[in-house]
């Protein structure tokens, strides 16, 4: 009895000994597979190569986010402190941008030269009398003008400016509206670079008394307002500038755009009292009868 169980218990330890090796198993072998031979695994080399390309992926990742951020505009920049070296960087590269911008405009003479040159090249409408010109003769004016005046006047005559008007059945425009808007644009460019020499923090907008100096400025060129008593400059000045930021400062706070205020209407009837215009429209009116 004894005997048949040890049997037993030798035929089991037999059996046992003819395990296979774990080398031999499936899961092992599938493993082995899937990690590979196993060769370096484990290694300062290999993971500091597999940190690298994490820290890699990392960085590009925060690179296109600062990318799309930078097209976000700041909302807010701190100005120069008074009297700081930036300011006057700042005041000097702002007076030699704006005198750049002052000298590429035209002055009354060259004004007066467009003009001549504009009457001796058109052609008389029969119809109505009119002066137009077609697109070659826009194109001779300018090469005319820009041999007696110089390049400053040449942006004026690009072709989608000659779009910009009426044109008869013949594809004439007149060129007085042409030159009426040339006018409009010299003068509204003067007054922008004006406006800017007086925009002491320079962040386009101006304030009550800076207005106050850019309308005092004006006067002295205004016919109907030259002639004003001095004791009286101040309080027009004051009541102009009050004007302007009723209109041009809705939220009240204190201060105006100055792209609102060359847009608005109150800086058109100022301009209409300026003599250059008046003795236009009187020279109009003249040479129409």
């Amino acid at each position: 009895m004894y005997g048949s169980s040890g049997d037993v218990d030798g035929n089991d330890l037999s059996g046992s000994r003819k395990i296979s090796p774990p080398s031999n198993m499936p899961w092992v072998r599938n493993l082995r597979r899937y990690i590979g031979d196993g060769t370096g695994l484990g290694s300062e080399a290999l993971m500091e190569l597999e940190t690298k390309k994490i820290l890699l992926d990392i960085f590009k990742e925060k690179q296109q986010r600062s990318a799309a951020a930078g097209t976000i505009p700041s909302f807010y920049k701190k100005k120069p402190e008074e009297g700081s070296i930036s300011q006057r960087v700042q005041r000097l590269a702002k007076y030699r941008f704006l005198k750049k911008q002052s000298d590429l405009l035209l002055n009354a003479d060259d004004l007066d030269a467009m003009w001549v040159c504009l009457r001796e090249n058109c052609v008389i409408d029969d119809a109505t009398g009119a002066e137009k010109m077609n697109y070659e003769d826009f194109c001779h004016i300018a090469s005319v003008c820009t041999e007696q005046i110089g390049p400053k006047c040449r942006r004026f005559f690009s072709p989608s400016n000659f779009m910009k008007f009426e044109k008869d059945e013949s594809g004439r425009i007149a060129i007085l509206p042409f030159y009426l808007y040339v006018m409009r644009t010299v003068s509204l460019t003067q007054a922008r670079i004006d406006m800017s020499e007086l925009d002491e923090d320079s962040d386009g907008f101006l304030q009550p008394h800076e207005m106050e100096s850019y309308i005092r400025g004006l006067i002295p060129n205004l016919a109907q307002l030259r002639d004003m008593p001095a004791a009286f400059v101040q309080m027009y000045c004051r009541i102009a500038a009050h004007k302007f930021f009723f209109f041009c400062d809705p939220n009240r706070r204190g201060k105006a755009c100055i792209k609102k205020i060359l847009l608005s209407n109150c800086l058109q009837e100022l301009m209409e009292l300026h003599q250059v215009a008046l003795t236009w429209y009187y020279t109009v009116i003249s040479s129409g009868h």
